[in-house]
């Protein structure tokens, strides 16, 4: 099976102006960007409580605590959020009702408690990458993008398996595109 889409900056542009267009414009947004900006699996993002994201005073915590069963390995790791990524957030949780801590950070209309499930945000991210123009997307690609970003950008690849939540060096290496930017920087270094 061939690994999901890396996006470029002008890719990742492309599919937030689409965005903009759609019902739940600022929700998807922030759906999105937590994973393109975060690193989050669609099953972390689709697992989210408000109690996760937001503190006492319905403000963005700097960092997400992800309990083991809403990760992939069942193991417990912590998402550590930038400013900008925050900003969208607090954008997001300053349009829903919080009614209960413990709903989902994001409700669908159909199950406000619950929210999404893995399955329908992954489906809910390839109609939009689709829709976006983007081929070769998949509800993986902003997981892949985050971490082929930062690699670019010269961080260590056990930061990157930190940042992933990975327990395996090998399986953050799989995920960084080498493209030809990478190697020309990387041959101005010597």
């Amino acid at each position: 099976m061939p690994q999901a889409k890396s996006f470029s900056s002008a890719e990742l542009t492309q599919v937030l102006t689409y965005v903009q267009t759609t019902k739940h414009s600022v929700r998807n947004r922030a759906m999105l960007l937590l994973t393109h900006w975060g690193g989050l699996r669609v099953g972390e993002v689709a697992a989210l409580r408000i109690c996760d994201v937001l503190d006492g005073e319905n403000q963005v915590k700097s960092e997400i605590r992800l309990l083991p069963e809403q990760t992939k390995g069942r193991h417990p790791r912590t998402v550590f959020l930038n400013e900008r990524l925050k900003a969208e957030l607090q954008a997001f949780a300053n349009e829903i009702a919080i009614k209960d801590r413990n709903y989902a950070f994001f409700p669908t209309q159909k199950f406000p408690k619950r929210g999404f499930t893995a399955n329908t945000l992954t489906q809910h991210f390839k109609h939009i990458y689709k829709e976006s123009g983007i081929a070769g997307a998949t509800s993986h690609s902003g997981r892949r993008s985050f971490i082929t970003n930062l690699a670019s950008k010269g961080i260590g690849v056990r930061v990157l398996m930190s940042l992933a939540g990975h327990r395996n060096i090998g399986t953050t290496q799989a995920y960084i595109d080498v493209n030809d930017d990478m190697k020309r920087r990387a041959v101005e270094l010597i």
